[in-house]
This record gives C-alpha cells, structure tokens and sequence, in this order.
C-alpha cells in the first residue's frame, strides 16, 4: 500500500479545517475533491481559499503560477460519488458520532478495498467511529491543529483494528507533506487535547481561588514563562464555548478525573455568552474603546503562578507517557508543534530538576488534599531512581 503524488486525496467537509487540508494536499501536488453537502460552503471555501491563496503572492512567499496549480487540483463537490477513485480520504465534518458513522458507511461502499480513510477529530474515539466499518483495519485518526496549513503537528491514531501497515503508510505521506507526526493512543484528548488542559484549567483555579486576575495570569505565563498567549487570552480566542465542551467532553470521558475538572467561572462565562473574541466580550473586553485592565507585575505573585502551572503541565504530561499514550520524545514535539509552548514539557523539566516539580505537586496536594495534585508515579520514579524523562 502506497500513497504518492498520484493518489487521489479526498477531503469531507469544506470548513475552515477541511478546506486548509485540501491546500495542503494540494501544494504537495494531489489531485484533491472538497466535498461538501453543501454548494454554499462550498463557494465559501472557494473564496477563502482564493483569497488566502492571493496574500502569498502579495507577500512574495508564492508565484501566481504555484496558487494557479493549488486551486486547479483542487475539485468542489457536493456529491459524494466524485470521491469514487480517492485512495485516501480525510473526514472533518461536524463532532457528531452518529454523523460520522452514517458518512464512513457510505464511503466504505463506495471507495476501492485500497483506499485509507480517516478522521481528523480531536474528541471522539477512533474505535467509537470504526464500529460503522466492515474492514476497520483502513481506519485511523488523522489529527491537524488549526490553522492546518500553519500547524505543522498532525496526530496519527490507529483504533485498536487499524493495520500497522496502514498507521505507517499514513505517517510517511504526513511526512512527505512536511508535516511534524506523532503516534497516539487512542484515548480522550490524544496527546495535545489531554496534556493542555492544565494550562487553562489550573489559571481558572487560581482565578477562582482570588490569587490574581486574568491579565495578571497571562501576564506571568508569557513574560516568565515564555508562552506565546496567556491562558485567557488564549481561551478568548478559541471561544469559551468550544474550549468548556472539550474539557468537559476530556472530564467525563476520564470517569471524571479530578485533574480535568471543569470551571464554575467558564462554564457561566457560557451561559451568559460571553464567549470570548467572537461574541465581543470574555474575560477581557473586545468592544471599541474600551479599556481593559493591567496586570499587576509582582515577580513573586508571577512566579507562584507561572511554576503552579508548568508543574500541573509536566505532571500531565510525565502521565502521556506513563500510560503509555506517546513516548516522551512525541510528547514534547505535540505541545511545541501543536500548541506552539516555548520547549517541551518533559525537556522543561528535566533542565528545571525533577525534584523541583515534584515537590510543587506534593506541596499542592498536601495543601488541598485533592486527588488533583496527586504526583504521577513515573515523576516519582524518575526523581527517586535519579532518571531523566530525556536520558
């Protein structure tokens, strides 16, 4: 089983995701079908596209021949029977389990016994999906970070019947794509969805608790800790309806590990539809002329908040790898690569000292006595046996 230049790359869902995976196969020289049941997305696809497309040529970064070639290889559909001759598709419809189902039997039917599917979502299970298929063994996950054409991170998931045969072909033709692989387990939040939660759940702990406030937090959190945006600013942006679904979607999937509790504060952040950028206002205001608060730049305040969220972070992430989820090498390549952090969690804490992170974790769960804070075994083990994540 090969995938080259000469397969055929189907794309399901002509969405802000979908429509960026079809640019990436199509630059990397695939004959692409964008299918969408409907013509309007469609056209809008179309459009982005174009225009998207346009502003590299005006920055110079492409020729008006190479944006030529992208959208000539790339067909709107809005029937499914187009995706016929595809020997690999990528799904990116709407997070619907029932959805996808119905989709992927209706492509198994219609694809060849050679064609690779796959889905790119970020909160179902690939066994859940692969239940609708008769040969499970070509199914797979095929995570990319928005935006797709930017994010060089993609995610493979093979469900518990996917082929190794199948896992591999998939990684080799990500990589020909230029794209940064990883291999995950197939359990909730894959590597990037599991391993952030920290970094937005515990700066709404401290801000619940009163310890700062939102500027304050991301104030320490980019200017200590070298993050690209704070959590809130963060969490505006993403919008707080998506970003409280995922967490509560990761809590419950987890028989509601106390590590990915939801926020009261978010979930009513929600309720009034203060969602962030998109609505105008969330935790910071967006309206025009309106002035938002300073942060208050007390190093000591922004190092106890800074060292309490990278702890909470590498103890999730010592426990990726202690599960057995990715090694410790595709961990930290998920959160740079995925979520543009500074450095790898697992590298971060092996030039910090290890000790260093366990005890702020042992010192957070004495003082709450929370099953939160409780300290990851490998953690334990690296610190007593003297052993780094990175040997």
């Amino acid at each position: 089983m090969i995938l080259d230049k000469s397969t055929i790359v189907g794309v399901i869902g002509a969405g802000t995701m979908g429509t960026g995976i079809a640019q990436i196969a199509s630059t990397y020289g695939h004959t692409v079908i964008l299918y969408d049941i409907s013509n309007e997305q469609l056209n809008q696809s179309k459009k982005a596209l174009s225009k998207i497309l346009e502003r590299q040529v005006e920055k110079n970064r492409m020729t008006q021949n190479e944006i030529d070639g992208i959208m000539e290889r790339i067909r709107f559909t809005s029937e499914l029977s187009d995706c016929a001759d595809c020997g690999f598709i990528i799904e990116a419809v709407v997070e619907d389990l029932s959805v996808k189902k119905e989709l992927f039997q209706k492509l198994e039917n219609l694809v060849s016994e050679d064609c690779i599917l796959s889905s790119n979502t970020s909160s179902l299970s690939i066994a859940s999906i692969s239940s609708a298929f008769e040969s499970p063994e070509r199914f797979l996950g095929v995570h990319f970070f928005n935006p797709a054409p930017l994010m060089k991170l993609v995610e493979i998931i093979p469900g518990i019947s996917t082929s190794n045969n199948v896992s591999q072909t998939v990684k080799e033709l990500m990589d020909s794509w230029q794209k940064v692989t990883v291999l995950a387990k197939d359990t909730p939040g894959f590597i990037v969805n599991r391993v952030a939660r920290p970094f937005y759940g515990e700066a709404l702990r401290l801000y619940e608790e009163g310890i700062a406030d939102a500027a304050t937090i991301d104030w320490a959190m980019k200017e200590l800790g070298g993050f690209k945006m704070g959590p809130f600013e963060l969490m505006d942006l993403i919008g707080h309806d998506v970003n409280y679904k995922v967490t509560e979607s990761v809590f419950k999937d987890f028989y509601y590990d106390p590590r990915f509790k939801p926020s009261f504060v978010q979930k009513r952040m929600v309720e009034a539809g203060r969602l962030g950028k998109k609505s105008g206002i969330g935790f910071y205001d967006y309206r025009e002329g309106v002035k938002n608060p300073e942060p208050v730049t007390d190093r000591k305040l922004g190092d106890k908040i800074f060292n309490r969220i990278l702890a909470m972070l590498i103890n999730e992430a010592a426990d990726a790898v202690f599960m057995n989820i990715a090694t410790a090498k595709e961990v930290d390549l998920a959160m740079v690569y995925g979520v543009n952090y500074p450095k790898g969690l697992l590298k971060w804490a092996d030039e910090i000292g290890l000790s260093f992170i366990l005890d702020a974790m042992s010192a957070l769960q004495i003082e709450y006595r929370e099953d939160r804070y409780r300290p990851n075994p490998l953690l334990k083990k690296n610190v007593r046996n003297g052993d780094l994540f990175h040997g």
